[in-house]
């Protein structure tokens, strides 16, 4: 019969392609071992403390199998070819986070924030469920391009109004409910970035003017994504957040050089945030006083007056070790009111030392990989840069954030994603997952002619595939050319037929 099947076929067909596995169940194997490894961080942390199981470890175990469980319905539902590791290291991130916080109150008996955050963490689940069932293809996007922009500058203004907290403007507080509008608007500014510059890498291609060597765009090119760059880092300089301001930099620039191919914008994006920093860390005093933090930190127990929150967190790392002092024997109170937000990493490596905050990078890095990963599997220049910049802000963040509370630059005011105590920060997260989600899910989708298309059939304008011959990795994050013309000879002029026309 098989002999029978084989001569049935046309001499001139391709064999069938195996199907493609869309990962589904590697993603619920990894899903339940995600959730069991911060179930018992859970109930480590209760045996440290008080030497026996903690009371809440079932009802927490069940709260985060329960959501994990169901993102993963609706993923395996609306998007069954998305990457099976995005989830499942979403859903471990949030998980430790909510177990260190979950340490933490027991330095602070009378403000417990893990009950609250996890009820974020709800919020940003139901958010990530209701992107991945409502947006059917992450090019709708590309529509509402400046309405993003629009909302983002909104977003960023609207701190203003309200009154600073620790020193910096980033925050609406009214009858007990804050949020940090920031976190929101990075992710709309990433669209707009996205958008404009997958729409203009034609024109980004020719050169308009050189200055110091290097080749730049038309100004009516560049001037509108500059112009929006610009207001937003200047309203976010105002709100003395400089973190987030940092962060927009860095997204306009990695973009920029994404869909230009041009090394030199890393150059000039490096001088100018130097150049940035070193202005606002001389004149602004808020962030003077961080500079002097990060270029003394020790300058306290020098004049008497004990050490400071970053000589803490230092002191943190340094106690740690290799292994760590096993969760929940640290000494996390003496870091002071920031412990669960911007220094949750310090606990993390003295609790599990070295090899843990190795393997909580790690974590990142896979996280940021399979976002980069979804860029080179797309055909459409917007879905690439927007999964790039959608990539890039954990690993900005990151960077940043770590940086900071090692003592490597500055410290700044932002929160480790999924990982520190934020509503907005853990929502926001979510948010960004399920549109990597949903771009993967059409970046691993199977190609017309792996479904059993006709191999010269048209593949359309929309992206999902990339046309017979052509690398659906190659040649889409770099802004195309004019074709160029050969000249002819005159003989061959004189025998064309529309010769003397």
């Amino acid at each position: 019969m098989a002999r029978a099947a084989a001569t049935a076929r046309p001499p001139d067909t391709p064999p069938p392609l195996p199907n493609r596995s869309k990962g589904r169940g590697i993603e619920l194997a990894l899903l339940v071992g995600a959730v069991l490894i911060c179930v018992c961080g859970y109930v480590v942390v209760g045996l440290a403390r008080w030497h026996a199981l903690p009371g809440g470890a079932v009802r927490y175990g069940a709260g985060l199998g329960g959501l994990a469980l169901l993102a993963h319905l609706v993923v395996r539902l609306r998007a069954p070819y998305a990457d099976p590791l995005l989830l499942p290291t979403a859903v471990l991130l949030n998980g430790l986070g909510l177990v260190l916080i979950f340490r933490l109150d027991q330095e602070t008996p009378a403000d417990h924030a893990a009950p609250t955050q996890l009820m974020w963490s709800t919020v940003g689940v139901a958010l990530f469920i209701t992107v991945v069932l409502l947006l059917p293809d992450h090019r709708v996007l590309q529509r509402y391009a400046y309405e993003c922009a629009a909302l983002a500058l909104l977003l960023m203004v609207a701190p203003i109004l309200f009154p600073a907290v620790n020193g910096a403007k980033i925050w609406i507080r009214a009858a007990g409910f804050s949020l940090q509008p920031g976190e929101f608007a990075k992710v709309l500014i990433t669209v707009f970035f996205a958008a404009y510059l997958a729409a203009n890498r034609g024109a980004l291609a020719r050169v308009g003017h050189r200055v110091a060597g290097l080749a730049l765009p038309a100004g009516r090119v560049l001037a509108p994504i500059v112009t929006i760059w610009l207001v937003s880092v200047a309203v976010l300089v105002l709100e003395r957040d400089l973190g987030t301001s940092l962060l927009f930099f860095g997204i306009f620039v990695v973009l920029l050089y994404v869909a230009t191919g041009r090394t030199g914008w890393i150059a000039v994006g490096l001088l100018l945030a130097g150049i940035g920093a070193a202005a606002v860390g001389t004149l602004e005093p808020h962030v003077h006083v961080r500079v002097e933090d990060w270029q003394h930190p020790f300058a306290g127990i020098a004049a008497g007056e004990g050490p400071g929150q970053l000589a803490q967190s230092l002191f943190a790392f340094a106690a740690g070790g290799l292994l760590g002092t096993g969760l929940g024997q640290g000494h996390s109170a003496l870091i002071g009111f920031a412990m669960k937000s911007d220094f949750i990493l310090a606990t993390f490596g003295e609790e599990l030392g070295l090899a843990g905050l190795s393997a909580l990078f790690l974590l990142y890095a896979l996280l940021v990989g399979r976002g980069y990963c979804a860029a080179l599997g797309l055909s459409d220049p917007f879905g690439s840069l927007l999964a790039v910049g959608l990539a890039a802000l954990p690993a900005i963040q990151v960077f940043v954030i770590a940086g900071g509370v090692m003592g490597l630059i500055p410290l700044t005011g932002m929160a480790m994603p999924f990982l520190a105590q934020g509503g907005s920060s853990v929502v926001t997260n979510w948010i960004i997952i399920a549109l990597l989600l949903r771009i993967s899910d059409r970046a691993r989708a199977p190609r017309p002619e792996e479904s059993g298309a006709e191999p010269g059939a048209p593949t359309g304008t929309d992206g999902g595939t990339a046309p017979a011959g052509r690398s659906r990795v190659t040649g889409f994050l770099k802004p195309t050319r004019a074709p160029q013309r050969t000249p002819t000879s005159p003989a061959r002029r004189a025998s064309s037929p529309e010769a003397g026309r």
